[in-house]
């Protein structure tokens, strides 16, 4: 049995997209009797596609059985890019049972693989060349019947209904993986929970707080970060996506339903959070190198997994491991301080400044 836990993370240049497509292929080449598949984004270039593509018709072949669910698009705008469009041609090319969310009322943003009900590939991911190679990422392998037992039961959820607001309704309790007690937490079901679990931990903290994240926008994370931050009493530091922040701020100046929040969010940028000069989104065509992972690491205690610290996430259909392990915190609050040292601290444009006055 390999490792029961295990979290690697990627930055910006520091592996290859075939190179990350093989280590799929070996999560997919094990299985023995069944792989759900739920990704947000699954659209790779010839190369890294034949690999992964291939792993998945060997496992169809030996007699596995494979479904696939992926987003298809979204009717609501929101404060970040838009979504993708999966290679559905590829998908479809897989031979094998596939379901199209619609993403309505939100984004069916997973990205995760359960491998024959006992292990689970999860994070912050997307199955693209971009995100194999030029974003920030957190991802995580576990093997634990009854952490798979979970991610089938969200699974189903979304395949029996199609719908992403009929999801999420899985236990939230803790679960033996290994040697820890990992908390399970799937959204929009348990969304606004998952932000108070959050918003709880960071203001609990008594040493540091660490945050990836592409914009933070949920208001419990919001409130206990300003908390923390102005009474000084623990180290927080962090990085989020420039282009996807100034929209944030952006949006909000212009909106006066939200614009509430706007004291809030630069009093939490005031503190040492670096912004990534991302390549801002275009419709067609443009690099998607955004700083992508999603992890909070608050004391001892780590979140990981698909959610952007948003409003908007809360209502996705997203997943969260909550681990209390202080090796595993403390590298990944490393994590978080490499990749803040390579941007800029945040601060703001003029045209995020005109929004908010």
């Amino acid at each position: 049995m390999p490792c029961v836990l295990e979290v690697w993370t990627t930055t910006d240049g520091g592996q290859q997209p075939l190179e990350v497509a093989h280590a799929v292929a070996d999560f997919i080449g094990a299985a023995e009797h069944s792989l759900d598949f739920a990704h947000y984004d699954f659209h790779l270039s010839p190369e890294p596609a034949a690999v992964v593509a291939t792993a998945i018709r060997n496992a169809v072949a030996r007699g596995v059985a494979v479904r696939f669910l992926y987003n298809l698009e979204h009717r609501n705008p929101i404060p970040v890019p838009p979504p993708p469009e999966p290679d559905g041609i590829l998908i479809e090319s897989l031979g094998v049972p596939v379901r199209p969310i619609a993403g309505v009322p939100d984004l069916m943003h997973h990205k995760f693989v359960v491998r024959d009900g006992a292990s689970v590939w999860t994070g912050s991911m997307n199955w693209t060349d971009d995100s194999f190679s030029q974003q920030e990422n957190v991802v995580a392998v576990a093997h634990s019947s009854e952490l798979g037992f979970r991610f089938t039961e969200d699974f189903e959820q979304l395949w029996q209904t199609g719908a992403v607001d009929q999801s999420g309704f899985v236990d939230t309790t803790p679960v033996p993986v290994g040697q820890h007690q990992v908390r399970t937490w799937f959204t929009p079901g348990h969304g606004e929970g998952l932000s108070a679990r959050i918003g709880k931990a960071i203001a609990k903290t008594k040493r540091r707080v660490r945050i990836a994240s592409p914009v933070i926008t949920a208001a419990p994370i919001l409130a206990a970060l300003s908390q923390v931050i102005s009474e000084s009493r623990v180290d927080v530091a962090g990085c989020v996506d420039r282009p996807q922040i100034g929209g944030v701020i952006y949006q909000w100046g212009e909106n006066g339903n939200i614009a509430w929040k706007l004291p809030l969010l630069e009093r939490v940028l005031a503190a040492p959070f670096s912004a990534k000069p991302s390549t801002p989104w275009e419709p067609t065509g443009s690099l998607h190198d955004f700083m992508h992972a999603k992890l909070t690491v608050a004391d001892d205690t780590v979140f990981l997994g698909s959610f952007n610290l948003s409003r908007s996430g809360e209502l996705n259909a997203e997943n969260v491991l909550e681990v209390t392990d202080p090796e595993l915190a403390e590298r990944l609050a490393g994590f978080v301080d490499e990749v803040r040292a390579l941007y800029p601290r945040f601060t703001p444009t003029q045209s995020s400044m005109a929004a908010s006055s």
